[in-house]
């Protein structure tokens, strides 16, 4: 793995984010005409939890350099479960993905940044992170208050121009304290509209949603994957059936509402 040459200056950027171990979704995407064009690919984070942590990891790694890995939450946890750590994670099928890892694969996740920060034409300096570039579990919001996105930036260089997170799994772009806040959604598990969600950067923003068959996605991560309530999994998340709506509802209080 090798991380951004910071004298470069990407002309386009792909971000996805929130994969979540979906095999089908992850290929949807990376067959756009944009992704295959794309100076750089970064990932900002939560990658590997979900039916097929193993292939997704193997499908990216055979992107080489092109691809830049931020560490998310989920991410973290996997190494901490393989460690004998016992963090607390709503999902069942954390602990189980954590344990279809292969060894060089755990060390990769062992070894990602929390944050990447690199110029993107257009859009300046530009700090990537999974949640916040100061916590990977913080939760902030389209609707997040400014004084809110003020606590988010304490201690953030005053050059940094924009700032992509991921975490939440609903697509925003918002203006705060003069700086730009980008959120592509999820790859592998949207909430409030189906489909693989992702940005593209360079030089200014776009939020795309990739369209591919889910009813086919659900059956071949339910007859691919080993994980027991695959089908049930797949057709849940990958159909979006938790919307916007309810997710906002519940991380509300996560974001001192």
């Amino acid at each position: 793995m090798v991380g951004p040459d910071r004298g470069e200056m990407p002309q386009t950027v792909a971000v996805l984010s929130d994969i979540h171990g979906v095999l089908p979704a992850l290929d949807a995407v990376l067959a756009e005409p944009d992704v295959r064009a794309a100076e750089r690919i970064v990932l900002t984070g939560d990658i590997v939890a979900g039916p097929q942590p193993v292939e997704v990891l193997d499908r990216l790694t055979g992107l080489g350099d092109r691809v830049v890995w931020v560490r998310g939450n989920a991410d973290r946890e996997m190494v901490e479960l393989r460690a004998g750590k016992e963090p607390v994670i709503p999902d069942p099928i954390a602990p189980w993905a954590a344990a279809q890892l292969r060894d060089n694969q755990l060390e990769l996740l062992a070894g990602l940044p929390a944050t990447v920060t690199m110029p993107v034409a257009g859009l300046g300096t530009v700090i990537f992170c999974h949640a916040t570039p100061r916590d990977d579990e913080e939760v902030v919001l389209v609707d997040s208050r400014l004084n809110r996105w003020a606590e988010v930036f304490t201690g953030l260089p005053d050059e940094v121009d924009t700032i992509v997170c991921g975490h939440t799994h609903m697509p925003y772009v918002r203006l705060a304290h003069r700086r730009l806040v980008v959120n592509p959604g999820s790859v592998g598990m949207p909430y409030g509209r189906s489909g693989a969600h992702w940005a593209l950067l360079g030089p200014g923003v776009q939020l795309r949603r990739t369209a591919y068959d889910i009813e086919a996605a659900c059956a071949r991560v339910a007859a691919e994957s080993g994980y027991p309530e695959a089908a049930t999994w797949a057709d849940y998340y990958l159909h979006s059936r938790a919307d916007d709506v309810r997710a906002l509802t519940v991380f509300g209080p996560r974001d001192g509402r």
